[in-house]
């Protein structure tokens, strides 16, 4: 079995100790790093070794190239997993990485190059075949040349970063007055998230799905799927709830397009794990939006439908392992699974609440996970992102997934900080929901809902 030595594992919290979880699996030895935040995290005792690398702020730690290498560099890794986030989409440390000798684990520089910038993707996507939205290309600073690029398209609109993810930047315009002020306004938050003012146009669709395609390609030339994720329930656009497979879609309707996107990604030679996000319009057209050329925080609900271990497929196909002997031959999907995201935030507004966790039990019950890199007595601090846990549940049918998530939730004791299980169960527990009626605005409108009404 391929497998590496020691890995580096360059990120925290939850996504570390999934992926210290199977590198301890495969038996390989790990080397976890840590910023001045992240002293005594429960994690690091999962780990072979551990190495301090900064201060709190990321960037003086998780985004701190030259002390992640040195730490690697003085572990004599010979691999590095970048988790999510942090790094895990830079094609510059990723080459630096396999400058020093060591195996990025994710695919090849080239690739997170190739899909990094959202207007390429979109054209190489396009190019080869997948259907693709109406959008532009990288807007230029001239206000008429973006009103025009707008009116080719059509109003409503969709401002995105060209550079970004995680839906930080994203601003609709429906007149050409919003517009101007929405480019503006995503350009200067996309040069703070991502060091880049580039911004594009999409048309914007309403109340759409999100959903999402799984692949894994070795460095054989061989890319599989995984099936598919539906992970509309969002806020802000990001996501708060995901789940496999996704609900009301006839396996007629989306098999062949998995098999058409996992064709199309062999035929380009992608070679790790990565996942193909489309848009999912009320018309039942399926649009390309965007590819992660990474670990996906919401990789928990494939891995329980499959029985796959996707960060130890990751691993093993880094490390020259063939598609035949990282997955089985023909995966199948067994039950439901949904994923809710624990926040540190407020439930109503969705604004972070940092604090320390006085109470912080998860729950333990048949055909529930959770990941999480926290525990009682932590600090949440607002240096890293809120999330504080993923509860999974899986049934043997979507309702009893849902049942099992509900009662989850509602057992799981937090104090010390403000968190959204509120509005997680609400959204969990709405007509809407259960029916697979879902799309990118639920979340809001069950909030809404739920709100109390102001005393006149």
């Amino acid at each position: 079995m391929a497998v590496f030595s020691k890995v580096v594992v360059a990120n925290r919290g939850a996504v570390a100790a999934r992926v210290l979880r199977a590198l301890n699996a495969l038996g390989v030895h790990s080397l976890a790093v840590y910023s001045d935040a992240d002293r005594g995290a429960p994690w690091l005792g999962m780990a072979s070794e551990t190495a301090h690398i900064g201060g709190s702020p990321a960037r003086e730690s998780y985004l701190n190239q030259e002390a992640i290498l040195e730490a690697a560099r003085h572990a004599h890794a010979d691999a590095l997993h970048p988790g999510y986030g942090f790094l895990s989409e830079n094609a510059g440390f990723a080459a630096r990485v396999e400058e020093c000798g060591l195996r990025f684990i994710g695919p090849s520089p080239r690739w997170i190059d190739a899909m990094g910038h959202k207007t390429r993707a979109r054209v190489l996507a396009g190019e080869h075949g997948l259907p693709v939205g109406h959008g532009s290309g990288v807007l230029p600073a001239e206000p008429d040349a973006i009103l025009r690029a707008a009116e080719a398209i059509g109003y409503p609109v969709l401002v995105k970063p060209a550079a970004g993810g995680g839906g930080i930047g994203m601003l609709p315009a429906r007149t050409p007055e919003q517009l101007l002020a929405a480019v503006e306004r995503a350009a200067s938050m996309a040069e703070r998230g991502f060091a880049s003012r580039e911004v594009y146009l999409e048309r914007l669709v309403d109340r759409p799905r999100h959903v999402e395609i799984q692949l894994l390609g070795d460095r054989h030339g061989r890319v599989a799927h995984v099936f598919e994720r539906d992970c509309s329930v969002q806020r802000r656009h990001q996501k708060i709830l995901e789940e496999a497979a996704a609900p009301n879609l006839a396996r007629e309707a989306i098999d062949p397009l998995l098999e058409r996107v996992a064709a199309t990604f062999g035929r380009l030679g992608y070679d790790n794990l990565g996942t193909v996000e489309m848009l999912l319009a009320p018309d039942g057209e399926f649009r390309f939006l965007e590819m992660n050329t990474r670990l996906q925080v919401e990789h928990g609900v494939t891995e329980e439908v499959t029985g796959i271990d996707l960060v130890a497929a990751q691993v093993r196909s880094a490390a020259g392992a063939p598609l035949t002997e990282v997955l089985p031959d023909a995966p199948r999907l067994r039950g439901h699974a949904i994923q809710a995201r624990v926040y540190a935030e407020d439930p109503k507004r969705f604004l972070p609440s940092p604090g320390r966790l006085v109470e912080f039990e998860p729950p333990v019950a048949r055909g529930i996970r959770v990941d999480t890199g926290y525990a009682a007595g932590r600090e949440v601090t607002p240096h890293y992102d809120p999330l504080v846990a993923k509860v999974i549940a899986h049934g043997a049918s979507r309702a009893e997934a849902i049942d099992r998530l509900v009662d989850a939730l509602a057992s799981f004791r937090i104090s010390g900080i403000k968190h959204n299980i509120p509005a997680l169960v609400a959204i969990l527990d709405s007509g809407e929901f259960r029916a697979g009626d879902v799309h990118t605005g639920l979340a809001a409108e069950v909030v809404a809902r739920a709100a109390p009404q102001p005393v006149t």
